[in-house]
């Protein structure tokens, strides 16, 4: 077993080992799919558990020698966020769980953050309440990423929780294991809104106030993201039919 913890959370390692060691038997469930995810209580605060399932062969042998695990990843790009000024849920540890010659099951430890909404809530209820402001400091905070040289390359609908303040948001990156950290080119930029939303309305606001904080045209930023959304969502759409048509016929 492999285990790396973040400094303030070294004197814990007993009692996460113990929460890794009885995870399929404890915890509480918030996600059971692909990976797994579960809160423990410790300390007065709430931990949040991601078990990564066991990747394909062909990775067990890439993650063992030439790459770099994803709850390392996330782990490890969740203190770069921070250390850049980026919200992101406390890292605590990963664990990592290898064989002699193959990588198995690993874990990402953090502590969970609640929060009011993702973009998710945005992109499904076009009548959500000041949805146009949410809209465009959902687009600032984005600028930001790219002006601090982060590509999110899971910048999907569920992946930024979003608070409140009373007079503020507050934007945090969850599902932190697939990102690059170099500056960014402008179809890289606006590529990376492609997987938001299939609403035009929605990406005429992002495009609207993207072009406001960069400087390009409206037309020149609007044109690019639209094209790039409807692409997105067309491989996304034909991709879902051919799932049913497989499950179709192992029926």
């Amino acid at each position: 077993m492999k285990k790396v913890f973040h400094t303030t959370y070294k004197d814990f390692q007993r009692e996460i080992d113990g929460f890794i060691e009885s995870f399929e038997t404890s915890g509480e469930s918030i996600k059971d799919k692909r990976n797994k995810l579960k809160l423990f209580e410790l300390n007065g605060k709430t931990v949040n558990i991601k078990s990564f399932k066991v990747p394909g062969l062909l990775n067990q042998v890439v993650y063992k020698f030439f790459r770099k695990g994803k709850a390392q990843r996330s782990f490890e790009y969740a203190n770069k966020l921070l250390e850049l000024g980026i919200g992101s849920p406390q890292p605590i540890a990963y664990y990592e769980f290898p064989t002699t010659l193959f990588f198995k099951r690993s874990y990402y430890v953090s502590e969970h953050d609640n929060y009011d909404l993702t973009f998710r809530e945005l992109s499904h209820n076009l009548d959500y309440s000041n949805h146009d402001n949410l809209l465009r400091a959902f687009t600032r905070f984005t600028h930001q990423l790219h002006e601090k040289g982060i590509l999110f390359l899971d910048h999907s609908p569920g992946n930024t929780l979003i608070t409140i303040k009373e007079n503020d948001l507050e934007f945090k990156l969850v599902d932190l294991n697939r990102m690059v950290f170099k500056p960014l080119s402008f179809e890289e930029r606006i590529k990376n809104f492609e997987r938001l939303t299939p609403h035009k309305h929605i990406v005429e606001i992002m495009s609207d106030e993207y072009a406001k904080i960069s400087g390009k045209p409206f037309e020149v930023v609007f044109a690019k993201m639209w094209s790039l959304t409807e692409a997105f969502q067309y491989k996304f759409n034909r991709k879902k039919e051919l799932k049913k048509k497989l499950k179709f016929w192992k029926k």
